[in-house]
């Protein structure tokens, strides 16, 4: 009985974080691959969880364990037919307004009513078998963690298996056969439940009789109250909080690299795998001592605004992260009821969750300019999973505050005298102030409002990136416009990677610079292929608008930008003056360029840029071989494609050439990494492009260049599509 009890549950948990990011996968044709696409996705699947459960509850308590099981199996039968899972026809995201509410309705409507069955499964097996007369019953709480193993080997096996051998329409073939038979082992529990003499006569029967007593665990005597509940929601919420915080940072601030998400989603499902095992392994009071330690020094690096040296840093992200994480799941294991109160103890634990996903995902943007919710959280689970009898004192509030404007003093008197404080003086600006809060972390509330003071008192330091001067926050992103620490420079950056550079001394106002320097391939391709007027230029990702320096009079450029706030930032004239300057008045269309583009008339562009990025990749819907054919058609007779694929940890040429072959283009690139330290000073940057065209005489004028080589294919990778495409394979190990 265990034995099956356990294979379902794992499976139904296996279906779950499988589905999740094949759709993730599906929709990003339509928005992208922004963590906010992510992050809203996970605010749908938490909520329809949350509907999960309260479902489990409501029909458990109501119905009994042998009905509800007759009813659960009607349930489950209701998603087969509208299986295997695709994309609904007809919806298109809006254009210029936050399309979070879009996705949320798409996603009930496409993936709702499966995921609602399979999300119920936990708890109701659970309860089910609280109700057998097993051994065990009495604590079926142990099959959580057959729920989170599934949950962690599906979410593993998607980018490392699945994602690299089967295309989406498989993939969802595949999760609706596993659909079926994970209905059979439902079948299978009811049938047990059915035939089961039972130990609860209240669960079997259904209401009116008095609830018998199912043994306990820790703290399960105690009924649950108000109180109780509301601290459950507490500690479910600020590991839901922190999960969606630290993906979103560590993938925007420190290290933008592809697939970055699994790691904390699988830490957070190994912490409920560690907790709800019948031993536990890491000692709550080990945990509680090693929260501030590490948790000290990412004060330090919030406040320094660190993103170097990256693999300790994340390592240390990652660390607070999983033990933050394992001491509020773990309060919750230890304070579970009864098994006659299991379902409504993971409602309440789904409510957390929810609650933590809508502030990341819908509230943070509205509310902060940065990933401010990450840090929040980070202090917020100090005050919480630290918690001990002492009471509040004067000083829990007094130190702190004085902690926190002395660490602002010091940082504006470094500010007044103009002195660029290098990565030891700044370590030590703020280190001090951390070392000193640390001495307070037997007092939990006093080192989190000590923490938190540091981290304001952060907010006045410029650090390495200059100091900003604007922060705005979308749906795709933290947009910042910086002053370089020479003050010769607005930067407009997007997390850790840049879209623009502008020098402010009025003779090289109209200089483009960083990736689109004129000694670069984009100043090659430029050269060679728009120079005449009349031409008609198109180019995919605006940034602060630096192509348009490159315009002449008579020529027609048209930017196809997907971030409102982009196109605000690039037509501010207190920051970026490339469009205003541009004597061709680009237009800018908003919204993503595989929507926007097809509605542009056939075969008008003489040459069309790709220069959209997301998390430092370009997005995977823009290089597929749709979307090559879609470029195509727009591409006047004798057109060249220009694509920027410059990347820190992905090789792109051998995707793009791989394309290029597919589609019998001509092809070649250009890597401009190694640029002298006199171009580096007056703002150019390391670059790679690649250019296609339909006729090898098209790319004459660069075939000449020694710069310019044949796109290097590699007939080991799959051509990709709409259908199918692997990061994996062409990640960068080194």
């Amino acid at each position: 009985m265990v034995a099956l009890y356990a294979a379902t549950i794992f499976a139904s948990a296996a279906l779950l974080f499988l589905v999740q990011p094949m759709f993730a996968r599906m929709v990003l044709p339509a928005l992208g691959g922004s963590p906010a696409v992510w992050n809203t996705a996970m605010v749908f699947y938490q909520a329809a969880l949350l509907a999960g459960y309260a479902y489990a509850h409501a029909s458990t308590a109501r119905l009994g364990v042998r009905r509800q099981a007759g009813l659960h199996l009607v349930v489950l039968l209701l998603p087969l037919a509208v299986l295997p899972i695709a994309l609904p026809a007809g919806w298109t995201p809006p254009a210029q307004t936050n399309p979070a509410p879009w996705l949320l309705a798409m996603m009930t409507v496409a993936v709702g009513l499966p995921f609602f069955a399979v999300s119920a499964t936990s708890p109701v097996l659970q309860r089910w078998f609280a109700a057998t007369g097993h051994a065990r019953a009495a604590d079926p709480y142990f099959l959580y963690a057959a729920s989170n193993l599934g949950s962690m080997l599906a979410l593993l096996s998607y980018p490392l298996w699945i994602e690299p051998h089967l295309r989406l329409g498989q993939q969802s073939v595949v999760w609706a056969w596993g659909y079926g038979l994970f209905v059979l082992l439902i079948a299978a529990c009811a049938v047990w439940v059915w035939k089961a003499a039972g130990v609860d006569p209240n669960a079997l029967v259904g209401p009116g009789l008095e609830p018998s007593a199912l043994g306990s665990t820790r703290a399960t005597a105690e009924p649950p109250t108000p109180r109780r509940r509301a601290r459950w929601v507490l500690l479910a919420f600020v590991p839901s909080s922190l999960l969606l915080g630290v993906t979103t940072y560590l993938s925007s601030e420190v290290a933008v690299v592809p697939l970055l998400w699994i790691l904390p989603l699988a830490l957070y499902l190994l912490t409920f795998i560690l907790v709800f095992a019948r031993r536990q392994f890491l000692p709550r009071a080990l945990l509680m001592r090693a929260l501030p330690i590490a948790v000290a020094p990412l004060v330090v690096a919030f406040a320094m605004q660190a993103t170097e040296p990256i693999g300790p840093l994340m390592g240390l992200h990652l660390v607070a992260f999983f033990i933050a994480a394992m001491l509020c799941h773990g309060e919750l294991a230890a304070d579970r009821p009864s098994a006659s109160d299991l379902t409504e103890f993971y409602l309440w634990l789904s409510v957390g969750g929810v609650l933590g996903g809508i502030f990341n995902a819908l509230l943070a943007p509205l509310l902060f300019n940065s990933v401010a919710e990450y840090p929040l959280a980070l202090v917020l689970a100090c005050a919480v999973a630290l918690t001990n009898a002492r009471k509040f004192t004067r000083g829990d509030w007094l130190w702190p505050v004085l902690l926190g404007a002395l660490t602002a003093g010091a940082v504006l008197v470094i500010r007044g005298t103009r002195f660029h404080a290098d990565a030891a003086v700044s370590g030590l600006l703020f280190g001090v102030p951390a070392l000193v809060a640390f001495f307070f972390s037997r007092r939990p509330l006093r080192f989190a409002l000590a923490a938190s003071a540091i981290l304001l008192a952060g907010k006045l330091y410029e650090g390495e990136r200059g100091r900003v001067l604007h922060g705005e926050r979308s749906f795709f992103g933290v947009h910042r416009v910086t002053l370089d620490p020479t003050g010769g420079y607005h930067l407009l950056a997007h997390g850790k990677t840049l879209h623009g550079v502008q020098s402010l001394d009025p003779a090289r106002r109209r200089e483009s610079l960083a990736y689109y320097h004129r000694t670069g391939p984009a100043g090659d391709v430029l050269g060679h292929f728009a120079r005449e007027p009349a031409k008609k230029i198109g180019a995919v990702g605006l940034g602060a608008g630096s192509l348009a320096s490159f315009a002449l009079p008579g020529q027609f450029w048209t930017f196809f930008e997907i971030d409102p706030v982009v196109e605000k930032l690039a037509r501010d004239a207190r920051y970026f003056t490339f469009l205003a300057d541009s004597p061709a008045s680009p237009r800018v269309v908003l919204g993503d360029a595989r929507l926007t583009l097809a509605a542009e008339p056939d075969a008008q562009f003489d040459l069309l840029f790709l220069d959209a990025y997301s998390s430092d990749a370009v997005p995977v819907h823009l290089v597929t071989r749709e979307a090559l054919a879609l470029y195509l058609r727009k591409l006047a007779p004798g057109g060249v494609l220009a694509f920027h694929i410059s990347n820190l940890h992905l090789d792109l040429e051998p995707v793009f050439a791989n394309l290029a072959r597919d589609a019998r283009l001509a092809c070649l690139t250009r890597d401009d990494t190694a640029i002298p330290a006199e171009l580096r000073a007056l703002g150019k940057a390391p670059s790679i492009w690649l250019v296609m065209a339909r006729r090898a005489e098209d790319l004459e004028k660069l075939a000449h260049d020694p710069h310019w080589q044949p796109g290097r294919a590699d007939p080991r990778l799959k051509v990709w599509t709409d259908d199918y495409s692997s990061l994996l394979s062409v990640l960068r190990w080194r």
